[in-house]
């Protein structure tokens, strides 16, 4: 398993990919992260349900579109993990930046930003996000817990690798946040195992 000072140096060293097609629309999240009883934990937050909000209920990091306004990703990054969940990120805090991904079904570039918190703050969550929880590296690495889904999803159906916590949300991981820590594990030859090929 990995603890936050190979993430901090292996992030150092990392040059990330980044993706650039001016026609797609750009999102920006945080992967926040802490040491807790000697495990390496990841924060996830559930998204509230809304119809046109195409990750409607998912898991995920906190994050959202890039503004015309930001300075640039991380800015937007930043930005929306205080709207969301309260928190204010300082630059102390920041490990390094992940590589960009694509969405798999909508035209958007996800940027990947990693934080590292040292204690407990006091989230306050808005309307968008209605519950937020720490899950370690231990767990989402459990085959246990790791199958493949059949979704019906953008009219079709569709299989994907996903994560069950039923501790924490009766939804799995799965989609762009399952792609992004997929990414990032893969630095650290960590990764998910399926019960089957897919």
């Amino acid at each position: 398993m990995i603890d936050l000072q190979q993430i901090r140096t292996g992030l150092t060293q990392h040059q990330p990919q980044l993706l650039t097609q001016q026609d797609f629309r750009r999102a920006a999240v945080a992967m926040l992260l802490r040491e807790q009883a000697g495990e390496t934990q990841v924060l996830f937050i559930r998204r509230a349900e809304h119809e046109l909000d195409p990750w409607s209920g998912d898991l995920a990091f906190p994050g959202g579109g890039v503004d015309p306004t930001d300075p640039g990703p991380q800015a937007a990054a930043e930005r929306e993990t205080l709207e969301e969940i309260g928190l204010e990120l300082a630059p102390y805090q920041y490990l390094g930046r992940s590589d960009d991904l694509a969405g798999a079904y909508l035209s958007i570039h996800i940027a990947c930003f990693v934080y590292q918190l040292d204690n407990e703050p006091a989230f306050r969550l808005n309307g968008e996000v209605v519950d937020l929880f720490w899950v370690p590296f231990r767990t989402l690495l459990d085959p246990a817990r790791n199958r493949l889904h059949q979704f019906h999803y953008r009219g079709a159906g569709r299989r994907h690798p996903v994560i069950e916590l039923p501790e924490w949300s009766n939804r799995p991981l799965w989609g762009i946040t399952y792609r992004l820590l997929q990414n990032f594990l893969g630095r650290y030859n960590l990764s998910f195992r399926y019960p089957e090929h897919f």
